[in-house]
C-alpha cells in the first residue's frame, strides 16, 4: 500500500514539473546548465559610446590661427602639421581661448576622444565652425571705437556668407552648427543670426533674451590662467592654508559686478581676509596663484557677467570657491555637483556685514577637507590641453554638445513640417 502512495506522489510531482516547464515558470536548463543561463539569456555587454562625428569647415586662416601668427601670409586652412601653440605671454587672452582648444581637438585626436573629425559632411552628427570670435574681438579693436573693429565685423559678414551657401547650414537652419563664443562681446555684430545654433558660452550674462538657453547651448569653463597645483599632498591642508578668504582682481565692474565694490567695504578690517584690487599682469597672475594656494576659501563674485575666470583658477588651485552670483550658470552641471566643493551666497547674504565671514569661520574643518579632496578629484575636468586627454575640459565640452543633439534633431524635424511654429505656446 505504501508503495502505491509513494508512486502516486512521484507521478504527481512529475506531472507538476512537466507542466511548469511547459508554461515557462521553470527553466530546467538553467538548473542543470547554470553557465547557459548566465550567457544565453543575458543581454550583450553595452558597447562603449561611439564618439561624436564632427565636420569642421575648412575656413581660411584669417578666421582663426592667423590671429595668433600674424607673420604668416598663408590663408590655406590650417592642418595638424602647422597648428600653432597658444602663446605663453598672452595673459588674460587665454581665458577666452576655448575656440582654439576645440579646434585643436578635431585636428588631432587625444585620449578618450569624445569627438572625431569626419571629412564627409554627410556622416556628421554636428558641424564645427572654427572662427575665433573671442580672439577676433580681443585682436581687432576691442575698445569698440577703434577703426580696427571693422575687421572683426567684416570677418563675421564673410563667415555668414560662406555658411549660408552651405547646404548643411540650409538643411538645419544652422541648428546643428557649433560656435565657441566665450567672450561676452564675441560675434557682437551679427549675433542674432546664430540664435538657433549651438553656442559654447561661459554664461548668459551679456546675451539678448531668446538667443541663448540651456536647452541648446553649452556652458564652458573659462580657461584658467594660473598654473595648476599638481603636487598637493599636504597632511593637514586646512591648517597649512593661513588665509581664510582670498580675492585679488578688478573691483570696478559692470552690471552685477558692482557687488565687488560693496564687498571691498564689507570685508575690510579682517586680518585673515585678503581682498585686493589688482589688474592681470604676468606678475600679478603669479601673486594670485600664490595667494589662492595659501587660502582656505577663494571668493568668486560676479564680474561684468555672472561668471569669471577666477572660479576656475580657484578650482585648479584646490581653494574652495565661495560663489557670490545670483544668476550664474556652471559648466558640466549635469555631471558635476558643485555643492560638493563650493559654497554659495546670494548677493543679499554676502552684503550683510559679518554674515559671510561668520559662516566661513564656523565651517567644519572635516567638511572643508572633504571639499579639498573633491577639488583634487575633479580639477582635471577644467584643463584645456593639446592634444586633449581623457575627461579633460575639451572632451567634456564635446560630450555636452552630444547631449544637446536629440533636442536639435527634434527642432529640425518639427521645423520641416510646421506651418505655425510652436503653436502650442499660444494656447
Amino acid at each position: 500500500m505504501y508503495g502505491k502512495v509513494v508512486l502516486s506522489i512521484i507521478f504527481a510531482l512529475l506531472l507538476l514539473l512537466s507542466y511548469s516547464i511547459f508554461i515557462g515558470t521553470l527553466d530546467i536548463r538553467s538548473y542543470f546548465f547554470p553557465l547557459l543561463k548566465s550567457t544565453a539569456g543575458a543581454p550583450a555587454p553595452c558597447a562603449p559610446e561611439s564618439p561624436l562625428r564632427v565636420y569642421m569647415y575648412d575656413l581660411p586662416r584669417r578666421f582663426n590661427v592667423a590671429m595668433i601668427d600674424r607673420r604668416s601670409t598663408d590663408d590655406a586652412p590650417v592642418t595638424v602639421r602647422d597648428f600653432p601653440a597658444w602663446p605663453e605671454n598672452w595673459g588674460l587672452k587665454k581665458q577666452h581661448s576655448v575656440e582654439f582648444w576645440m579646434m585643436g581637438s578635431l585636428l588631432r585626436d587625444g585620449e578618450g576622444t569624445e569627438a572625431v573629425r569626419v571629412s564627409d559632411p554627410e556622416l556628421a552628427d554636428a558641424f564645427f565652425v572654427p572662427f575665433f570670435s573671442s580672439l577676433s574681438f580681443n585682436t581687432h579693436g576691442h575698445t569698440m571705437t577703434d577703426p580696427a573693429t571693422q575687421i572683426d565685423r567684416q570677418l563675421q559678414v564673410d563667415l555668414m556668407e560662406i555658411l549660408k551657401k552651405s547646404k548643411y547650414w540650409q538643411r538645419s537652419g544652422g541648428r546643428d552648427h557649433v560656435f565657441p563664443m566665450t567672450h561676452p562681446n564675441a560675434f557682437r555684430f551679427l549675433r542674432k543670426q546664430l540664435n538657433e545654433s549651438i553656442q559654447v558660452v561661459v554664461d548668459f550674462g551679456r546675451y539678448p533674451k531668446g538667443m541663448t538657453n540651456l536647452n541648446k547651448d553649452v556652458v564652458s569653463p573659462y580657461v584658467h590662467v594660473v598654473d595648476s597645483l599638481t603636487n598637493d599632498e599636504s597632511q593637514d591642508p586646512y591648517d597649512s592654508r593661513s588665509t581664510l578668504l582670498f580675492f585679488r582682481g578688478r573691483t570696478f565692474r559692470k552690471d552685477d559686478g558692482i557687488v565687488r565694490v560693496k564687498l571691498a567695504k564689507i570685508l575690510s578690517g579682517y586680518e585673515d581676509v585678503h581682498y585686493e584690487r589688482s589688474i592681470a599682469t604676468g606678475e600679478n597672475i603669479k601673486l594670485s596663484s600664490k595667494g589662492m594656494r595659501s587660502s582656505k576659501f577663494c571668493l568668486h563674485p560676479a564680474g561684468d557677467t555672472p561668471s569669471s575666470c577666477r572660479l576656475f583658477d580657484a578650482i585648479v588651485s584646490h581653494c574652495v570657491p565661495v560663489i557670490v552670483s545670483d544668476q550664474i550658470e556652471l559648466p558640466f552641471e549635469d555631471e558635476i555637483d558643485y555643492s560638493q566643493f563650493s559654497i554659495f551666497f546670494s548677493f543679499k547674504e554676502a552684503l550683510q556685514p559679518g554674515y559671510m565671514i561668520d559662516q566661513l569661520r564656523k565651517f567644519p574643518k572635516e567638511k572643508w577637507t572633504e571639499m579639498w579632496k573633491q577639488l583634487k578629484h575633479i580639477s582635471h575636468h577644467y584643463e584645456f590641453q593639446y592634444p586633449p586627454k581623457r575627461e579633460d575640459a575639451v572632451n567634456m565640452l564635446w560630450r555636452q554638445v552630444k547631449h544637446k543633439l536629440p533636442g536639435v534633431r527634434l527642432s529640425v524635424h518639427r521645423s520641416r513640417r510646421l506651418k505655425i511654429p510652436d503653436w502650442w505656446l499660444k494656447r
